[in-house]
């Protein structure tokens, strides 16, 4: 069944071949402003908001096929019909999953931090949490941490999640987040869609995770190769989950090379 691709938010930045950046659950393109900014240097930068995220629009759909749909088409309206695709977690699945599907449109694939297998859903309790948040008008950013708090403990983790969070002076704060579609689907985000029979990217990929991150294991590396036959693999020394914003200049010291070579 064919899918209606929603049009994402998008910024650009640079000039060169093009680059489409993918942020993971919660996120949004703004947090990868940092590495955006440095390879626009000798790249066009576009840096998504992934359906249901961020500006871009709002959807009962949220699956890695939805959402490869969308890059699909963003990629041909903005990316001159073929670009090199990084994507961290959730965008790292929706990434491989549009190279394995419609591997013509990905010149050259980064995956960060994530595996094409399926996870435990624990961030689904995030989804709730930030549900349960009681907004009203008036209400300042540190009681929305507060009430997040028992079921966040972590103050980074909450930082993050109330970036989705817009303060307005004439109404109660509104998460920027379709938190109504994504609770109910943190299971198939955690999970990755069943490959047909012999898919498999042939193109270059390059896996690049945090060295005090377990997402991506070496019993994964069988299953990665069958998909992507010449994927290599960088570890990033000291970093967690979120590489690239934890070690930025190690994290650019595995991906500019990488992508150098599409030039």
């Amino acid at each position: 069944m064919s899918i209606a691709p929603l049009t994402l938010a998008a910024t650009e930045r640079g000039d060169g071949p093009p680059v489409v950046i993918l942020h993971g659950l919660f996120g949004s393109g703004a947090n990868w402003a940092t590495v955006g900014k440095r390879l626009a240097a000798s790249h066009r930068v576009i840096a998504a908001d992934l359906r249901n995220h961020g500006a871009s629009p709002h959807d009962p759909r949220m699956d890695y096929p939805a959402m490869a749909a969308d890059i699909a088409a963003l990629i041909e309206a903005r990316g001159g019909g073929r670009a090199a695709v990084v994507g961290h977690s959730m965008g790292g699945k929706a990434a491989m999953w549009l190279a394995l599907t419609r591997p013509g449109l990905v010149e050259r694939l980064v995956v960060v931090d994530i595996a094409p297998v399926s996870y435990r859903p624990t961030l689904q309790s995030y989804a709730a949490a930030m549900r349960a948040v009681p907004l009203r008008a008036g209400m300042r950013r540190a009681e929305a941490d507060a009430a997040l708090h028992e079921a966040i403990p972590d103050a980074g983790e909450r930082a993050f999640l109330l970036q989705n969070l817009r303060f307005r002076a004439d109404g109660p704060p509104e998460w920027r987040l379709n938190l109504a579609a994504i609770e109910p689907a943190v299971p198939t985000i955690s999970a990755f869609p069943d490959a047909s029979e012999g898919a498999r990217y042939n193109g270059p990929v390059l896996f690049v995770s945090g060295e005090r991150s377990d997402y991506v294991r070496p019993e994964h590396h069988g299953r990665i190769l069958a998909l992507f036959p010449r994927a290599t693999f960088v570890v990033v020394p000291g970093a967690g989950h979120w590489v690239h914003a934890e070690a930025p200049e190690p994290f650019l010291r595995a991906l500019e090379p990488f992508l150098a070579m599409a030039a």
